[in-house]
């Protein structure tokens, strides 16, 4: 084992409940009092895009324009990171598991384990095309586009690829130790969703008083009342507000028949492993069109 094998990743695709998982692992891990706001996680966890880590890792600032910029200088960066805090310690990623070219964009030597947070992608769409300021059908469109990609201003890149791909790039890495939570799960209980996590992953009793005070803390009104009150840094320029419905089911008001059947069609394989449940109702919608 190497002695840097110490991220455990948070990994997601875009708008599937990364801030959530977040928060709610500082405020339940964290000492009453020093628990961060949702402007200050990064006093907790930390994410794969710090532009300061990329500049200690490229020896002055760093700004990339291509991929290949990046790539060179992402693996130092990574061992920066994980070098940042003694021991085991969470980093936020929305990048795929893959390799490019002679890059590993999750590299065993600096990986522990991770948690994987999915959302059903009839949910995910309208949220993903608010988030990129976009149209609902090109947030599909990106959806489905197996070269699709995120990044910063200053050229750091997050592959993201199809969402099916991003799903399963994660969940059947080999070797991997990965827990995965869906986030329909998460707010239809969010208590009985983080016990599970913190006694099958994390592998230690529940202190029920300390979960409850987390749960509380963290539910969705409580964000978006604190993003109207203080902003929230992490939040697109171009969206109006990063915490704007989070419920399930917002699909079937937001999107038409015809883009419920391109969805389906898209990732009817990952969704009858993972939404099994969704199989009959999105099929009697698409067959509207």
């Amino acid at each position: 084992m190497s002695d840097l094998q110490r991220i455990i990743w948070l990994a997601s695709f875009p708008k599937s409940g990364n801030t959530w998982i977040r928060s709610l692992l500082a405020h339940y891990f964290m000492p009453p009092g020093q628990v961060p706001d949702l402007n200050n996680l990064r006093d907790f966890t930390t994410g794969d895009v710090r532009s300061d880590f990329f500049d200690a890792a490229a020896g002055g600032k760093y700004t990339g324009t291509t991929v290949e910029d990046w790539l060179k200088v992402r693996p130092k960066a990574l061992r920066l990171i994980a070098a940042s805090k003694p021991t085991h310690h969470f980093v936020k990623t929305h990048c795929q598991t893959m390799r490019v070219g002679e890059y590993d964009l999750i590299p065993p030597d600096v990986t522990a384990a991770a948690i994987y947070i999915m959302r059903n992608p009839f949910d995910l769409a309208p949220s993903f095309a608010r988030h990129q300021a976009t149209d609902m059908d090109t947030a599909i469109d990106r959806m489905m586009n197996p070269d699709s990609m995120a990044g910063t201003a200053q050229g750091i890149f997050e592959p993201l690829g199809r969402w099916d791909d991003h799903l399963n790039s994660w969940t059947r890495a080999p070797g991997l130790p990965i827990y995965t939570l869906r986030y329909e799960d998460m707010l239809a209980n969010t208590g009985k969703a983080m016990r599970g996590l913190i006694e099958k992953f994390f592998r230690v009793p529940v202190d029920k008083p300390k979960l409850a005070r987390a749960v509380k803390a963290t539910n969705f009104d409580a964000m978006k009342k604190f993003e109207e009150t203080h902003g929230f840094a992490e939040k697109p320029s171009e969206m109006k507000a990063f915490f704007a419905k989070g419920q399930a089911g917002v699909w079937r008001e937001d999107l038409t028949p015809a883009q419920v059947a391109r969805l389906r069609e898209a990732f009817l394989p990952t969704l009858e492993q993972w939404y099994p449940e969704m199989l009959k109702e999105t099929a009697e919608v698409a067959a509207r069109v």
